[in-house]
């Protein structure tokens, strides 16, 4: 359904909307700061994807976070007990969140400002990714605290780093600069964070010289082949990471941890990130 740009503007208190001359730009926030994630972002994003997807003056889309973090935070709104009704509505929630962000018909361009550790994918499923100096990627709210990593995590992550490092990256919590990323393929320019966003921008408008039609069709074409891979592997990751959680949640061992990889461990003060 067609949804206009003035009915979604405001909609989503976690997404700063703008847009000027067909490029759409979504900014992640909490209350004008870095986000933080909670259930309701993740049941906002989902719907705000669609509602940009949906909309045909939207010619190429920006997604970008606030501030010197994408998303490195959690509440408290995960706490609480594990039960078949909270599962059901992480489950449909998490699948909203990446099959409608891969479900925008026009290319993304994302602009990772900072340290990406909680959703990290969402940062690198753009057709352009460029992220700022000093971002970090890492998956901080899985494995590490005795999370099955199985919301789509399983599925991205090898298919842009290959099986073997993903594996390694996903059990360790390790944290991968944005040089090295840049190294290793998934992260397509570097910037100083004050200069990235006019660059994403610079870059909307080199896109958008292309005729309408072949910038959807284009984003169709590249965007098939991990729909295919999630349509397969989504919905298990999500019912084993239930079926896990089952057992662990809310507790888990919260002794200090090793340093991760590339960097000193998150030690959170409460066990609420392990989850989708």
């Amino acid at each position: 359904m067609k949804v206009s740009f003035d009915e979604y503007a405001s909609r989503y208190p976690n997404v700063a909307l703008r847009r000027s001359d067909g490029v759409l730009e979504m900014r992640l926030h909490s209350d004008g700061g870095p986000l933080v994630w909670g259930r309701g972002v993740h049941r906002q994003l989902g719907h705000c994807f669609s509602d940009a997807g949906s909309d045909p003056d939207n010619r190429v889309v920006i997604l970008t976070g606030t501030g010197d973090a994408f998303c490195a935070r959690t509440d408290d709104s995960f706490a609480g007990t594990f039960d078949a009704g909270l599962w059901d509505e992480l489950f449909h929630d998490a699948r909203r969140l990446l099959t409608n962000l891969l479900d925008i018909e026009v290319p993304l361009i994302t602009a990772v400002n900072g340290k990406a550790s909680v959703h990290a994918e969402l940062g690198v499923l753009g057709d352009i990714v460029v992220a700022a100096e000093g971002a970090v990627f890492q998956d901080a709210a899985h494995f590490r605290h005795g999370a099955v990593p199985g919301d789509g995590v399983h599925v991205i992550w090898p298919h842009l780093i290959g099986p073997a490092r993903a594996r390694y990256f996903l059990m360790t919590g390790q944290r991968i600069g944005a040089e090295e990323a840049l190294r290793l393929g998934f992260v397509n320019e570097v910037h100083p964070r004050d200069a990235l966003l006019d660059r994403a921008h610079a870059l909307a408008r080199e896109l958008m010289r292309q005729p309408p039609m072949t910038l959807r069709y284009t984003r169709a074409l590249f965007t098939r082949p991990l729909k295919r891979l999630l349509l397969e592997d989504l919905g298990f990751g999500l019912a084993l990471e239930g079926l896990a959680g089952h057992a662990y949640w809310p507790s888990v061992a919260r002794e200090p941890r090793s340093p991760s990889p590339g960097g000193d461990a998150e030690r959170p003060k409460r066990r609420d990130g392990g989850v989708s």
